[in-house]
């Protein structure tokens, strides 16, 4: 009974959030209270250990919280008091509550997913309690035993919350027979020993179909709440875009850019293979007739732009690679891919920069924010407001309908999704969402080096084999990549072109293998004359340090 109005609870608040906000569904309010409330090694855990599939994760725990458990207890509880198993829904509902509005933009409208929701629940828990027609018998008895017809007094706790009534032959035939008997259709009447030893007694039959009928409900709503959500329309409102010609193109790729080495990372990277690492709980769906971006604070012209005004500004087109600061050494949440958009320092010009200002705090249209330099923006690099990806328009779950893409800063302090709001303030003045979670004001980027080929622990024949990766250091660019083997001598590795210093570059190297187990090194030194350093440190506060190392086996 608990599982099943814990399950309509959920399915009607997720209906009822499809037109309210996905925002506003419990369950993804309180997945995304716990995110914030989680401390950033708990998060560096989850990041490391399920990846991109860590908000997943969360939301199966939260779903297996509340129906594995509380549920179930709610459930009990009405068995004891109907009223009891009301109260218990009412604790849910002030837990939904209460991360529903502590939302950054939360309104009034967001309470009625978890109110419609539970209301639901609770009028679900009550059908059961009386479709089931409990019965409470004589207290303590025999162990193993039911108690003698002269003691018995049913009572009808969904009618009278506990209360005392006078039951018909009918009604408590088998049980006061001695037995398990048939009910009133003659359907099988289980006893079930309660803790408080009284005999309970329900209608299996009828509990079950209305359990299955309230199963039905449950999932159905959630369904189709997640099918209106509005995916579908932002969808297609996201293939109707008819990207503009850059007034600016990038660099054609150079031929030598992409060795065509087997199992190494290709130089541009295909939008769905690329890492997606962000705090939202469930990808925003913003309508780009509804999007606008507003640019305001230390600005002498508060600025407001739409999604067609913003098309029809000159765009540039350039070749980033992006990196999380998440990543460890030798990891995947790194990527290439060529963006196009609005240079940001076009829009902050037409704005006004006023003096002192060095920060613009962005937030995306779920509430996340960022911080990132404003000199680095300004500097004349291909800082973008983005609107594509790869030659089509932003995917969904990569900022749809504009994102920020800033060369040489890791993404948390630069590449706001879904972006809609730029604040120019001061580091002094305002704080961005990692920040005062131990997370550096600023990241810029670490020159790291990556090896693809071959993986670690792989078994490579003994002869002339490839080793081969990746390296990067936006916005200086890659000088040079050297590889060792068996803490030997360091060799230069061959490099790729690349059309400018913000792209990561490939490289390979010639090895004769020789029988055995290895370990193979590899570190990168910057335009700039800077190697990177062998002193391993985590990702956190500002970006892993350490040489890449694997041990193959050669046979």
């Amino acid at each position: 009974m608990g599982l099943v109005a814990g399950g309509v609870a959920l399915g009607i608040a997720q209906l009822v959030a499809a037109f309210a906000g996905a925002g506003s569904s419990p369950v993804v309010a309180v997945g995304d209270a716990l995110i914030d409330l989680t401390p950033a090694p708990v998060k560096d855990f989850a990041i490391r250990t399920f990846g991109e599939n860590d908000k997943t994760v969360l939301i199966a725990g939260v779903l297996i919280v509340v129906l594995g458990g509380i549920a179930p207890l709610i459930g009990t509880l009405a068995v004891r008091r109907l009223a009891y198993g009301y109260a218990g829904l009412a604790v849910f509902a002030v837990i939904g509550l209460a991360a529903v509005l502590t939302r950054p933009d939360a309104g009034v409208l967001d309470v009625l997913p978890t109110v419609v929701g539970v209301a639901a629940g609770a009028w679900t828990l009550g059908w059961l309690v009386r479709r089931a027609e409990p019965f409470t018998l004589a207290a303590s008895p025999p162990a193993g035993t039911l108690p003698a017809p002269d003691v018995t007094e049913p009572t009808d706790a969904a009618e009278s919350g506990g209360a005392a009534r006078p039951a018909s032959a009918a009604e408590s035939g088998g049980a006061r027979g001695g037995g398990s008997g048939g009910g009133r259709d003659g359907a099988e009447r289980p006893a079930v020993m309660l803790a408080g030893a009284d005999l309970w007694t329900f209608d299996r039959r009828r509990l079950l179909t209305g359990a299955a009928g309230g199963a039905v409900v449950a999932v159905g709503s959630a369904v189709l709440g997640q099918a209106l959500g509005g995916r579908r329309a932002v969808d297609a409102a996201r293939v109707r875009v008819a990207l503009p010609r850059p007034a600016t193109p990038a660099k054609p790729i150079p031929a030598g850019a992409d060795l065509h080495i087997r199992g190494l990372s290709p130089f541009i990277t295909n939008n769905r293979d690329f890492y997606r690492v962000d705090t939202a709980l469930v990808v925003p769906q913003v309508d780009p007739n509804d999007w606008k971006l507003r640019i305001h604070g230390m600005v002498d012209r508060p600025v407001e732009l739409t999604y067609q005004e913003l098309l029809g500004m000159p765009l540039t087109e350039a070749d980033v690679t992006l990196t999380c600061v998440s990543n460890e050494v030798g990891g995947e949440y790194v990527g290439n891919a060529r963006w196009l958009g609005v240079r940001m320092a076009e829009v902050l010009r037409r704005a006004g920069l006023q003096s002192g200002a060095d920060m613009l705090l962005s937030t995306s249209a779920d509430g996340f924010t960022c911080g990132t330099p404003v000199d680095v923006v300004m500097d004349g690099r291909d800082a973008l407001f983005a609107i594509a990806m790869n030659g089509e328009a932003l995917p969904v779950a990569h900022g749809f309908p504009v994102r920020q893409v800033v060369p040489g800063l890791y993404g948390y302090v630069s590449a706001t999704k879904w972006v809609v709001d730029i604040k120019v303030t001061r580091f002094d003045q305002d704080e961005a969402y990692w920040t005062p979670r131990g997370w550096a004001a600023k990241g810029p980027i670490k020159t790291q080096s990556r090896i693809d080929v071959p993986k670690s622990g792989d078994s490579v024949k003994a002869g002339r084999a490839t080793i081969a990766g990746v390296a990067w250091a936006q916005h200086t660019g890659v000088d040079a990549v050297e590889v060792r083997v068996d803490q030997g001598q360091w060799r230069q590795a061959r490099l790729a072109e690349a059309p400018g210093p913000d792209t990561w570059r490939q490289w390979s190297i010639d090895w004769d293998a020789t029988a055995g187990e290895h370990t193979i090194q590899v570190r990168a030194t910057d335009a700039a004359g800077r190697t990177q350093t062998a002193q391993e440190a985590p990702p956190a506060p500002d970006g892993a340090t350490g040489w890449h190392t694997i041990t193959v086996t050669v046979t």
